[in-house]
């Protein structure tokens, strides 16, 4: 039966065969597994070469091997690492070893991460951005997540906590002590003053949740347009691939094909879609129901026209497109064309560069200026508005008593407190740790 008491290890690294492989333990074990492995318990941090056994001797392998004493760890208990060769078989012989020991299992996922949030070394923002960093692909996913790994974003929330909580402590000495002469008459106009300065800043940052959420997980582009306008080529030249068939015949694409790519540090989704058409074939027209739908929930969208037979855009997709583009293809076919601010050919590679650098240029503009202390994940988007709400309760129900209003102040607060795990969040620890790797 799993416990909290018990002491875990993990493979931490990659799947053998590998250079090196990592394991890490954790827990009340750790020194006594030191001692019989090793024969003895190294200065802590710091790295010591040393042949591994088994507790009747036989060596399974030469390596490297850390004690981090607690709390000075990342999980704050004992914890070590043996940094060993990757090979399956070294693997597999020193996790048959380590689980021989009493009271030590192996791990499950996150459970390293979640014996920091438990011991108080991370709080919950702080471990979804250590799940973010190893899962970035991206230069600005890099940096978004750093900067919740580290604890920014965490220590704006928590400021904002503590400045509804010393607004509540004033309401309350004026509550308490009405006609005592050392706490100032009508403090709560200052502290009305003081909220609603607070009021505007998260409202500001949440006006920017929707930018974090777009590194995250990625910036939407749509090549939309009639059939046979170079859609699927485009994709191919984005993707350095061919992800989609092309032909010459109309309708060729029935569905909407997506690859992901790293433009200038960013994440784009790069969709293809079926070409925007009246059509009587029924899998055709499910293809450009999908298409249209897509230009809803695109970032931005590429509407492409072939210019030597334009097809007219329906003002229905441009509508359901507002971030949108016109670019004229088959440049090679009709240069003389001058219709068009972007024009392309898939076939010399003319203007593509340029349609390149808009759409870097587009996404850069997005977030020119922009902090990186914004929320990322729908559960700090929807905590920040339970926030707000409380908090505009507190602020405009003047008719309400203090003692009311400090109530919503409270709520408030609590809500901030569920984003970084400072209040009860137990129903939302498996969701978040399941994101991780066994080792980590």
């Amino acid at each position: 039966m799993e416990t909290w008491n018990d002491t875990i290890f993990a493979l931490s690294s990659g799947t053998p065969p590998s250079g090196v492989s990592v394991f890490r333990v954790s827990g009340p074990q750790t020194c006594l597994i030191l001692e019989a492995l090793i024969g003895g318990i190294p200065s802590p941090r710091t790295a010591a070469y040393r042949t591994i056994r088994t507790r009747n001797g036989f060596p399974i392998d030469a390596g490297l091997v850390l004690f981090f004493p607690g709390p000075a760890s990342f999980t704050g208990e004992d914890s070590a690492e043996f940094q060993v060769h990757g090979s399956k078989a070294v693997v597999s012989a020193l996790s048959r070893e380590l689980a021989t020991f009493s009271g030590t299992r192996l791990a499950t996922e996150g459970e390293f991460s979640r014996r920091a949030f438990e011991n108080g070394k991370l709080d919950l923002v702080e471990i979804e951005g250590l799940a973010d960093l190893i899962a970035a692909e991206t230069e600005m996913q890099r940096r978004l997540a750093l900067e919740q790994s580290s604890g920014g974003l965490s220590r704006l929330y928590d400021s904002w906590a503590e400045r509804i909580t010393r607004s509540r402590a004033l309401l309350e000495a004026e509550l308490d002590f009405p006609d005592e002469d050392d706490v100032p008459g009508s403090v709560s106009d200052q502290i009305w003053v003081s909220l609603s300065e607070l009021r505007i800043e998260i409202e500001d940052h949440l006006s920017h949740a929707d930018m974090g959420e777009i590194v995250r997980d990625g910036f939407k582009v749509v090549i939309a347009g009639a059939p046979n306008a170079g859609k699927s080529s485009l994709m191919n030249w984005f993707a350095q691939r061919d992800v989609a068939i092309v032909t010459d015949i109309a309708g060729t694409t029935r569905d909407v094909l997506h690859v992901d790519i790293n433009l200038n540090g960013y994440l784009v989704k790069l969709y293809d879609t079926a070409g925007l058409r009246d059509t009587a074939d029924i899998v055709e027209r499910e293809g450009i129901k999908r298409a249209q739908l897509a230009l809803s929930n695109a970032d931005l969208v590429l509407f492409l026209t072939d210019m030597g037979s334009p097809t007219p855009i329906d003002p229905a997709d441009l509508e359901r497109a507002p971030s949108h583009v016109i670019v004229g293809t088959k440049r090679d076919l009709y240069p003389s064309v001058v219709s068009y601010d972007l024009q392309i050919s898939t076939v010399t590679g003319e203007g593509l560069p340029e349609l390149r650098d808009f759409v870097s240029s587009f996404i850069e503009q997005k977030f020119k200026g922009l902090s990186l202390s914004v929320p990322t994940r729908e559960r700090h988007k929807d905590s920040l508005l339970r926030c707000l709400s409380a908090l505009s309760a507190a602020i405009d129900e003047v008719e309400q008593n203090l003692e009311i209003r400090a109530e919503s102040l409270r709520l408030a607060s609590d809500h901030l407190g569920r984003i970084t795990g400072r209040v009860d969040v137990e129903d939302l620890l498996g969701v978040i740790f399941s994101e991780f790797c066994i080792g980590k």
